[in-house]
C-alpha cells in the first residue's frame, strides 16, 4: 500500500532562483529553469548533501555539526509572497529578495504542507518537504536596498508564508511554467 497519497492539487512554477553566495546576500539570481541533482540546485549556495547544522536544529546538534541537508530549496507560495507584500507595504514583492529557489502558485497553505509531502514535476523529479521556513530578518536587508523600512516589516509578514525548506529525492529538470502535483503522506496527523 502506498505511504503517499496522491491529491488532486495541481501548482504552477512562476519562478526560480538560486541565492550563488549567501555570504554577501541572500538575494537570489532569477533562472528560468534549473537542474535538480541529488544536492540540490547547482550553484545554490543553499545546495550540498550535506550541511553544518544552524540555530534551527540546535536542540538535536552543536551548531557546526555537519548533518544531512534536507534545506536545500527555499520553496514559496505565490499567493503567500502576495500577502507578504501587503502587508510590508508593497504592491508586489520580488522573490530573488526573500531568497527563494522556487515559487509556486495553486497549491493552498504551501507553508504548511506536511513535512514528508512531495511535489512532483512532469519529468517524474521530486523535492520532498522538509518543515516550515520560518521567517528570519535576513531578506530585511536586500528588501530595503530598493525599498526603505518595507524589509522591516518583512519577518512579521512572512510569519506562517515563508514557504517550506525542501530536498530533491528524485533528479530531473523543472522550469518556470511547469505543472507540480501535491503528494501528501497516508497517516493521520500526530496526537500526542
Amino acid at each position: 500500500m502506498p505511504a503517499l497519497t496522491s491529491t488532486e492539487i495541481t501548482g504552477e512554477v512562476t519562478w526560480i532562483g538560486i541565492v550563488p553566495d549567501r555570504d554577501t546576500s541572500l538575494k537570489s539570481e532569477h533562472m528560468g529553469a534549473a537542474q535538480l541533482t541529488y544536492a540540490g540546485i547547482p550553484g545554490e549556495a543553499h545546495g550540498g548533501l550535506t550541511r553544518l547544522s544552524c540555530a534551527r536544529v540546535v536542540s538535536q546538534h552543536p551548531k557546526g555539526t555537519e548533518i544531512r541537508n534536507v534545506r536545500q530549496l527555499c520553496v514559496m507560495s505565490a499567493e503567500e509572497l502576495a500577502e507578504i507584500a501587503a502587508d510590508c507595504g508593497l504592491q508586489t514583492l520580488d522573490p530573488a529578495m526573500t531568497g527563494a529557489s522556487m515559487v509556486i502558485k495553486g497549491i493552498p497553505d504551501l507553508t504548511h504542507l506536511p513535512p514528508s509531502s512531495r511535489l512532483q514535476f512532469p519529468d517524474g523529479s521530486v523535492i520532498v518537504v522538509d518543515m516550515e521556513n520560518r521567517p528570519c530578518h535576513l531578506p530585511a536587508k536586500v528588501i530595503n536596498l530598493d525599498h526603505p523600512s518595507a524589509g522591516d516589516r518583512f519577518k512579521a509578514a512572512a510569519k506562517g508564508r515563508r514557504g517550506v525548506t525542501a530536498w530533491v529525492e528524485r533528479e530531473g529538470q523543472v522550469q518556470v511554467g511547469d505543472a507540480v502535483r501535491l503528494h501528501v503522506p497516508d497517516q493521520r496527523a500526530w496526537q500526542p
